[in-house]
């Protein structure tokens, strides 16, 4: 229990990639005072924090109703999580991970960022739903073990929390050749994690 913990921790972790966003955080609240960027985050965060355990708890159920079986959806949300590792390992922002050129240029213009494109889709993304349900599928029938992952998530959104309100000294001491660093660092470690994920589902299909 304690080494999937660990794992769903890691996997959320560089999904999240909460570094990686300072600078996408920064530049959508330009003229926010730290007591106001640090109000949006706390905002996102929790919006982000409902959005993905609302889908955590019925995203198997949707599948269900769709006729996508769990092994299905691994090997396609490892197809995803490996693209998003590849977007992060060369530093590119395609729109997957990040917000694209026209959403950022909305942003700019609206009063309250922290539903969007905060905490959708820069936290609640395409990569952290596919995650969480593989994560939740991977705790199987277990109330316990599902019950773990939604804790860690929780744990990896404070972290996200506190390291998007602290953003602007962050940003400050390792700057964005730092960040860059990081990033790819957590693409790399993703990308293991996406092929394991495909793996898995592959194994699963062929009974093995």
């Amino acid at each position: 229990m304690l080494e999937f913990a660990l794992t769903s921790f890691v996997t959320l972790f560089v999904i999240f990639d909460p570094v990686g966003n300072v600078p996408i955080f920064l530049a959508i609240t330009p003229r926010a005072t730290h007591a106001q960027r640090v109000r949006v985050a706390l905002r996102g965060s929790l919006a982000a924090g409902a959005v993905l355990v609302l889908f955590g708890l019925v995203g198997e159920h949707l599948l269900n109703g769709l006729g996508i079986t769990l092994p299905a959806f691994r090997i396609a949300g490892g197809i995803l999580l490996l693209l998003l590792s590849i977007e992060m390992v060369f530093a590119r922002q395609s729109g997957l991970r990040t917000t694209t050129t026209g959403e950022t240029e909305e942003a700019s213009h609206r009063a309250d960022v922290a539903i969007f494109p905060l905490a959708v889709p820069l936290l609640a993304g395409p990569g952290a739903m596919a995650s969480i349900l593989l994560l939740m599928g991977q705790a199987g029938p277990g109330v316990v073990s599902k019950a773990v992952v939604l804790v860690v998530l929780i744990a990896v959104l404070a972290a996200t929390f506190a390291i998007l309100a602290a953003g602007g000294r962050i940003l400050g001491y390792i700057g964005v050749t730092g960040i860059n660093v990081l990033t790819r660092v957590f693409g790399i470690v993703l990308a293991a994690l996406a092929v394991q994920y495909m793996i898995d589902g592959v194994r699963a299909v062929v009974g093995v």
